[in-house]
């Protein structure tokens, strides 16, 4: 009989970045197939992101979820897009547990797990490449589903192959996160690079009055003052919600065409698919976009449901 608990999960985010990070949170707490154990930041400020996460488990009462913090690095002012959302935000206010050693708190939680813990990375993987430098056994208790690499399009269908943000970040902790004996799965730009939210399933969005719904449209319309082009989308369409198919593969891989193939990274941080690489289980085109964009929206609103 198939296991219908919910599934334990660790989210490694750098939110605070590109919005979609906002948008996948908010649909992982959405989301009763996953019991989230525990947000880890990654990149960049990771107090200024562990910030963004703690005011959005307020507004959603899931302050029971630890945050950790991942290795701190060197701010990156120009990428801090929803710093005026968290302007004057003391992390010390979270009621729920702040752990300074992010990287430790998501070893010792899937090494605690009776149950094997799927690993969500909707970022670069530093604290991943750390915590399998430190402790390569959480491999074994493990898997990883990610946003990672491009095989055959990019943003928006292009025909072409780019070195993806996530990936070439840091390319040796993106080699390690391929070399690790987990199973698998991702979804490349190929199919995550095509999700945006537009007519009337963006306007459901925008309408929702559930406060964690508001507050990712809060933080969209910040993030696109922030860029200088609030007036480009803000109430026509959403930008690309490339993190939200990470989410939904921990689950599900409804909707979507999925690959098995070998898979590795290069010097250059391109995911190449290879023979002799480690297989990966890669989601490389659509079956249904449309019925996935519907979905998202029903998940994040609870459209139709009383």
């Amino acid at each position: 009989m198939a296991d219908e608990r919910p599934i334990p999960v660790i989210l490694d985010t750098d939110i605070g970045g590109d919005i979609d990070d906002t948008w996948a949170l908010a649909m992982m707490l959405r989301s009763p197939e996953l019991d989230v154990r525990l947000i880890v930041t990654d990149t960049g400020d990771t107090t200024y992101r562990a910030r963004i996460v703690a005011k959005l488990l307020e507004i959603a009462g899931r302050t029971d979820i630890p945050i950790g913090l991942g290795l701190p690095q060197a701010s990156d002012g120009p990428r801090e897009r929803q710093a005026a959302w968290v302007a004057g935000y003391d992390l010390r206010r979270y009621s729920g547990p702040v752990l300074a050693d992010g990287v430790g708190a998501l070893i010792e939680t899937i090494r605690c797990s009776p149950r094997p813990v799927t690993l969500v990375c909707i970022g670069p993987v530093p604290n991943i490449g750390a915590a399998l430098r430190r402790e390569p056994r959480i491999a074994e208790n493990c898997r990883f589903v990610g946003m990672l690499g491009c095989f055959r399009r990019s943003h928006g269908g292009a025909p072409r192959v780019i070195a993806e943000y996530n990936v070439v970040q840091d390319v040796p902790a993106s080699q390690a996160v391929f070399a690790a004996p987990w199973p698998m799965t991702i979804t490349p730009l190929d199919t995550c690079g095509l999700v945006r939210l537009s007519g009337d399933r963006y306007r459901a969005v925008c309408d929702c009055p559930d406060p964690l719904v508001r507050a990712v449209v809060e933080n969209y319309r910040v993030w696109l003052a922030s860029r200088g082009n609030y007036s480009y989308a803000s109430e026509t369409e959403s930008s690309f919600l490339y993190d939200t198919v990470a989410v939904h593969l921990a689950f599900n891989t409804q909707f979507l065409a999925m690959e098995q193939l070998g898979a590795r990274v290069d010097e250059r941080g391109f995911t190449l698919e290879a023979g002799g690489g480690r297989p990966v289980l890669a989601a490389l085109d659509w079956t249904d976009l449309e019925g996935y964009e519907n979905f998202l929206v029903d998940r994040l609103t609870n459209r139709g449901k009383s």
